[in-house]
């Protein structure tokens, strides 16, 4: 086959607009990554929606991680599994935006990269058990972290939406780190050693997870990820991590199952859910974006179907509730330096609907506008205020100015990438008080089922023959495994239309206009199996009362 032979981009002849391809230069180094970066960039210019054309970029452009494994919104499950463990709806809405702030804690501690394309029906599973966070005797403080974390770094000053000084870095984004391949260490012991920025996964068995799964496709070192377009995080490489302490080693651990599947391909879309029963929480959503390249800069925004996440308390205290989260929009800064940093813009608005009857809260998080000159700042600032469930003028408020003073119980600013103070309104006399310093935290990593349990449509499974060459830097005999599976695709698809089929998703129903994809019986069972699965630490019994902390704020 010719395109197998020149390793060039293939093209899906499905996908909508002129296909646009990128040969593989053969110069497989730095420098030469680069220069297939900006010959795409120029290609992409003027492109209305990149992820709608039809191009497949050659495999030495992309890492070893499977896309539907690596977009998802559980880098620090502890505080997801906090949400509801307050019986106060104001401080679970804090618990919200404490989720909401680290769930892509992957952009902060790691970096920019092109994952595989998810072919159509391939699906992604794992878990994690976690210590849960503990709760200090000073109120205004936020919870304790027990697992990956490290000392926080140092904060500049600089002026607040609010008329006082916020606290936030500015992280120098133009220079790949310095501890790239450091070595990252467990506090408990040697079991759980990981390597470089990415501590997204572990294997679930050491003694039988081949070479090509689980941690090495995971670790700059292991992997040879490439240097191009990390941000930067100084400290994170060198830190040591924290994977547990004398005081909570004994708690029992959390569960949280994650599955999600390819449920369109033109356009790229995925549905996921997540459920943790022994604290009665569930997230849920659909993801796709939509991409466009403006001069230098990826705008990256939510696609049709993505209406965002979906917070829901299925038991006591909070039983009820849904907190709808919008996604914002990122940029992908520094396309034509290799130099790549991820900036946000626009808001989150965060709303809580159901539950017991009166006002509900809501949360506008603002993303304020980086200048074009000087280093990026970072920063947010925001609200928390309530509205009346019965109207819908509230939902003209889309910016921190737009919502009525008397409206608004407490306001919080500071960096997206390191500490965010918050205060009510009606408490003058206090002091800001921290709401989350992510520059302590890490990215704490799944477990995975090893490659002989897993099915031949699951993500590392599917895409094993390309991450074993990857990792051996046989770029082209990667491309050559990548586009025998892209053929595949293109195949059964064919072979649907000739006999007049549709696909059919397998774990969730085929509906998801509402953006709140629902599980089929398989869908569930699949949460079962992973919620079962045999567990190193004793887990919280999903059945017993567990403690509630009382309102303390």
């Amino acid at each position: 086959m010719t395109t197998l032979d020149k390793h060039e981009a293939s093209v899906d002849e499905e996908a909508p607009g002129q296909p646009i391809s990128v040969p593989d230069n053969g110069d497989h180094g730095e420098s030469g990554k680069l220069k297939m970066i900006v010959q795409l960039v120029k290609k992409c210019l003027g492109v209305k929606d990149i992820a709608a054309m039809r191009l497949s970029l050659p495999a030495s452009l992309l890492e070893p991680i499977p896309n539907l494994e690596y977009w998802q919104y559980l880098d620090r499950p502890d505080l997801f599994a906090a949400i509801n463990d307050s019986d106060d709806p104001f401080e679970r809405m804090l618990a919200v935006l404490r989720f909401t702030f680290s769930k892509d804690l992957k952009f902060i501690r790691g970096k920019v990269c092109k994952p595989y394309n998810s072919v159509l029906g391939e699906h992604f599973r794992s878990h994690w058990d976690v210590i849960p966070v503990s709760y200090p005797s000073d109120p205004n403080e936020p919870p304790i972290h027990h697992l990956y974390v490290s000392p926080p770094t140092a904060e500049v000053a600089s002026a607040s939406w609010f008329g006082t000084p916020a606290m936030h870095s500015m992280p120098d984004v133009a220079h790949p780190s310095l501890s790239e391949n450091a070595s990252v260490k467990s506090g408990k012991s040697n079991k759980s050693t990981f390597s470089g920025f990415s501590f997204m996964s572990r294997p679930a068995t050491t003694k039988s997870t081949p070479a090509t799964s689980p941690e090495l496709i995971e670790t700059n070192l292991e992997a040879g990820m490439s240097s191009l377009s990390l941000a930067n995080d100084r400290a994170s490489g060198a830190a040591d991590l924290l994977e547990t302490d004398e005081n909570a080693a004994d708690k029992p651990r959390v569960r949280i199952a994650f599955l999600t599947e390819q449920v369109s391909h033109h356009p790229p879309v995925s549905a996921f859910h997540a459920a943790c029963p022994s604290r009665h929480l569930e997230l849920a959503g659909v993801d796709q974006i939509s991409a466009k390249v403006s001069g230098t800069t990826l705008r990256v925004m939510p696609g049709s179907f993505n209406k965002g996440l979906f917070v829901r308390i299925t038991g006591p205290p909070g039983e009820g509730e849904t907190y709808h989260i919008t996604h914002p929009v990122a940029s992908v800064n520094g396309l034509l330096r290799g130099s790549f940093y991820v900036t946000v813009g626009e808001t989150t608005i965060i709303t809580c609907s159901g539950g017991a009857d009166g006002q509900k809260l809501r949360a506008i998080i603002e993303y304020k506008e980086e200048s074009w000159l000087g280093r990026a700042q970072f920063a947010l600032e925001g609200v928390i205020h309530t509205y009346d469930p019965k109207e819908n003028v509230h939902e003209e408020w889309t910016r921190v100015k737009h919502v009525p003073r008397e409206r608004i119980l407490a306001v919080f600013d500071g960096s997206w990438r390191q500490r965010i103070r918050w205060k009510r309104v009606d408490a003058q006399d206090t002091e800001y008080a921290t709401l989350l310093d992510l520059s302590t935290l890490h990215v704490v990593p799944k477990i995975v089922r090893p490659l002989e349990k897993q099915l031949p449509t699951e993500s590392r499974k599917l895409w094993e023959s390309v991450t074993t060459k990857l990792l051996a830097k046989e770029y082209s005999e990667a491309t050559k495994h990548k586009l025998v599976i892209e053929q595949k695709q293109r195949d059964d698809t064919a072979e649907r239309k000739r006999k007049g089929l549709q696909f059919v998703p397998r774990y969730f129903n085929p509906d998801i206009s509402s953006g709140l994809p629902m599980l089929t019986e398989e869908g569930h069972n699949a949460i079962e199996e992973e919620l079962k699965e045999p567990a190193e630490y004793t887990l919280e019994d999903a059945s017993a009362p567990k403690p509630v902390e009382s309102s303390k704020a």
